[in-house]
């Protein structure tokens, strides 16, 4: 271990050619990668009869030497791979290691690259997120492996810290300089493509029976998620429900009806029904959900004041689709929506009489 870790040794070992802009990205990754990936099979073997805390003395070591290793040490880092190395080498390394002495390797990187003060610097949210996803998520192939490290990241945090920091590391960002999207929410309806990797990321967190989430953790994420930095379209909100699946969604909305938010539930509805249209899902995907969170009502009478609520919901959102002069074809779509769910919800209401009537 001293003979590879010397100044001379460990020089000949590291390739620093992270930015050549001669050859393209795609082509000197795959190499890199491969280089650093048996490099940390090498360190893996060199220092496996050593305690963890002496392992990462070493790996501290030899990292430092590195630049492009560290948060903000690169000048380029849209065009570099410095992380992608430094995550398959960690990759290669780790693998296998239980997770007490996972847990120990992140707090030794963050420690070393001083991650909380700098997750705190907006001008630093570009090189955090690129930090997170190539170093730490993006070389692990098993779901449990990059639920442990996104868990890693985001526990030490307040709810409100998670939701913004799940933001930057799977939100959408530029094309053209890498910077996050805050507004993309906000101000503008967003595709799946920008809605996905958030949605990948709660799925993630729910449902590979990870110790430190409950489902009301990760509702409670979902919900805090969708007022980052204010509060989202609800187009693009009921986007992030339907591509979170159908439990998420169902519980997500569930919480609402025991909460007694009836209104907020017949709104979320109406939404969930106009992507299924305009993104070609099954119409009797969103109308099954609503009759299903319909049960969840303890009284037939508070089922029949949440269906009416989605009347009431469908004719405003209309009103509101006249006064911001929507085009034709948008508003004759929404129509159509709603003579087909309102006859469902006619059928239910019809159902719920007829049950109380005989008893």
């Amino acid at each position: 271990m001293g003979y590879i870790s010397s100044p001379m040794r460990s020089r000949g070992l590291l390739v620093l050619d992270f930015h050549n802009a001669r050859i393209p990205v795609e082509r000197r990754m795959i190499p890199a990668i491969d280089h650093y990936r048996s490099l940390g099979i090498l360190f893996k073997r060199c220092t496996m009869l050593l305690p963890t805390k002496e392992r990462l003395k070493y790996i501290q070591k030899f990292l430092s030497e590195i630049p492009c290793f560290k948060l903000g040490g690169c000048v380029n880092p849209l065009q570099c791979l410095g992380f992608a190395c430094c995550g398959a080498f960690l990759q290669s390394l780790t693998a296998g290691w239980d997770e007490l002495e996972c847990h120990r390797v992140y707090n030794f990187i963050s420690t070393l690259t001083n991650l909380p003060q700098k997750v705190l610097l907006l001008m630093l949210e570009q090189c955090v997120r690129r930090f997170f996803r190539k170093v730490l998520l993006d070389n692990w192939i098993n779901c449990k492996d990059v639920t442990f490290w996104l868990t890693q990241i985001l526990k030490p945090w307040p709810l409100v810290f998670q939701a913004r920091l799940l933001y930057i590391i799977f939100g959408p960002v530029s094309t053209r300089d890498g910077h996050v999207l805050w507004g993309k929410m906000t101000q503008g309806i967003a595709d799946e493509k920008s809605l996905k990797g958030i949605a990948d990321a709660v799925k993630l967190l729910y449902e590979t029976n990870a110790k430190a989430w409950t489902p009301d953790d990760v509702i409670s994420l979902l919900d805090e998620i969708s007022v980052i930095p204010n509060k989202w379209l609800l187009e693009n909100s009921a986007r992030l429900l339907i591509l979170s699946g159908n439990s998420i969604c169902f519980t997500f909305m569930a919480s609402k009806a025991v909460n007694g938010r009836s209104m907020d539930l017949a709104r979320i509805v109406v939404f969930l029904a106009l992507v299924c249209e305009k993104d070609s899902y099954c119409m009797d995907w969103a109308v099954k959900m609503m009759q299903r969170v319909s049960t969840v009502f303890a009284t037939p009478t508070e089922r029949r004041n949440f269906l009416q609520n989605v009347e009431i919901a469908f004719a405003r959102i209309n009103m509101e689709m006249l006064q911001l002069f929507i085009l034709g074809q948008f508003f004759n779509l929404l129509l159509a929506i709603q003579f087909c769910t309102v006859k469902r919800i006619t059928h239910l209401q019809d159902n719920y009489t007829v049950k109380m009537n005989f008893l």
